[in-house]
């Protein structure tokens, strides 16, 4: 999912001014700026042509990526608590991995803000309550492209509800625009929050095409935006990509039968997608999944250098990158040797393996394994090969699912329903595209672990680890003290004070007062 940001479109001043306002957004304000909003003066011109609302729906996606990216948050809330990795000498990352999460340090604080999130939540709703005064000034703008605008709008809007509540827990819902005040509101019951993303999903995947850019699609049939579907492959959210949030929105919540029959859906029309699998060699080379565009991106949120989107900070490899891939002695985050030899038992295991004739490791995912402290290395695109550790520049992408996930959820599900060896054949293929031994059912074989287990080797780096030792010890209820964590909303993080004290009727989350 691209942000088709930088060179192909061409922002008027009016959009500038737009993007301004809503980057500068505080959700919590009652009076979000001290001078008057500048946009209010170009808005009655702003929403007349196609090109206004290319730019507009351009920027709802691009809002998306900065909320994820910013401070390298994506990886910070989905990987470090009771995770894998080790901090080799920062306190701040420390804190996150210990749970300590109201220490003071400003990246653990900044982390603590949706506001980022409400930015894009109010933007995809301007472009909902605006789209249609292009359509009915602009005969360009074809009805076809106009549903498929206002899919791609509310999918992307249910999708940041999604990500917050899996953060914050319980977060206001707000489904209209505002521009500089708004009236105050409450937290809204998560469930009441997910079930309004699920339901917009389920209507946006009604418009949502397979394919963007492709002669004789069903739903968008021809170019889209003057691109044919080499321009946009991976870059936006398809029906593929809607079914696949409501899939987790159902995870989250338990309801595995809904997750089933989402999944089932993936498992059936996958192929109209183009999307496919990856072999370990592309899931772990510089120029394979992780950057550039792919079919097989289901969602993703990329920095494409060829469009000028190479960041210094947004990436998981200004963490965990050092020599000798970069002139950095030490990396920020690591995964020590005893934790590697634990998950990744299968000596013929591609991504982490020993060569049983010469004893040495194979390095797909990880580098220096015989040094002091293992590279982890599976995502290492560099933007024209720097080898500069403290100026890096990178263009790998956020890829938030890809199919392989999305295999290992359904067999989640299945595990969970009873349909165990369903559960088995999904797993194994995993397995056998990893070259690990595949497994058989059998008395006492615990399955839920065993397909956790390999969430934990596929998708390591990826921003699942947190999410994932939720669902499971719901699943497993044996863990007596993450338990209580649960019940006690403790998987969740505290809400930045600046938010607190700009808004009264918002309570700090119980477990953190």
């Amino acid at each position: 999912m691209r942000s088709i940001f930088k060179k192909n479109i061409r922002f008027n001043k009016g959009l500038l001014l737009l993007l301004i306002a809503i980057s500068g957004l505080n959700f919590s304000c009652k009076k979000m700026l001290d001078i008057e909003s500048s946009r209010l003066s170009n808005e009655n011109t702003h929403w007349t042509s196609l090109q206004d609302t290319r730019s507009g729906l351009m920027a709802s996606y691009s809002l998306m990526r900065s909320a994820m990216a910013e401070n390298n948050a994506h990886w910070l809330w989905g990987e470090l608590r009771n995770g894998d990795f080790t901090a080799s000498s920062r306190s701040d990352l420390k804190v996150i991995i210990n749970q300590n999460l109201k220490a003071s340090f400003p990246l653990v604080q900044k982390l603590t803000s949706w506001r980022a999130f409400y930015a894009v939540i109010n933007s995809a709703s301007l472009f909902i309550e605006r789209a249609a005064e292009v359509r009915a000034t602009d005969i360009r703008y074809t009805e076809p492209n106009y549903r498929a605008d206002l899919a791609q709008a509310r999918a992307l809007r249910a999708f940041a509800y999604f990500y917050m509540v899996r953060i914050w827990g319980d977060v206001p819902l707000i489904t209209a625009s505002h521009d500089g005040t708004f009236e105050e509101k409450p937290k809204t019951d998560q469930s009441k929050v997910l079930a309004y993303a699920e339901t917009e999903l389920i209507t946006a995947a009604k418009d949502l095409p397979y394919i963007y850019g492709a002669e004789g699609d069903d739903i968008l049939p021809g170019s889209y935006y003057g691109y044919g579907v080499d321009r946009w492959r991976g870059a936006l959210f398809t029906k593929i990509s809607a079914y696949a949030v409501l899939a987790h929105i159902a995870a989250w919540q338990s309801h595995y039968i809904d997750v089933s029959v989402y999944t089932d859906f993936i498992m059936t029309n996958y192929a109209k997608a183009n999307i496919a699998y990856s072999t370990t060699g592309q899931l772990t080379a510089s120029d394979g999944i992780f950057n550039g565009q792919s079919y097989s991106q289901v969602i993703s949120f990329g920095f494409n250098d060829v469009y000028g989107e190479s960041t210094a900070n947004g990436h998981i490899e200004q963490l965990v990158l050092a020599s000798p891939l970069i002139s950095k002695q030490t990396p920020d985050l690591y995964i020590s040797k005893d934790s590697i030899a634990s998950v990744f038992t299968d000596l013929n295991d591609q991504r982490f393996g020993l060569d049983t004739i010469s004893g040495l490791p194979r390095t797909n995912y990880f580098v220096n394994f015989t040094g002091e402290i293992p590279v982890f290395s599976k995502i290492k695109v560099l933007r024209g090969g720097s080898t500069n550790g403290d100026f890096a520049i990178y263009s790998s992408n956020i890829l938030f699912t890809r199919l392989e996930e999305l295999v290992l959820l359904r067999a989640e599900a299945l595990a969970v329903l009873g349909q165990r060896q369903d559960a088995i054949t999904l797993l194994n293929t995993i397995k056998k595209n990893r070259g690990v031994k595949t497994i058989n059912d059998g008395a006492g074989k615990d399955l839920v672990s065993e397909i956790f287990g390999e969430r934990r080797r596929e998708l390591m780096g990826e921003g699942w680890r947190w999410y994932d030792l939720i669902r499971y010890h719901k699943i497993q209820n044996n863990n007596p003290a993450f338990m209580t964590l649960i019940q006690q909303k403790g998987i969740y993080w505290p809400i930045a004070q600046e938010v607190l004290n700009a808004n009264s009727k918002l309570e700090q989350n119980n477990y953190w007062r």
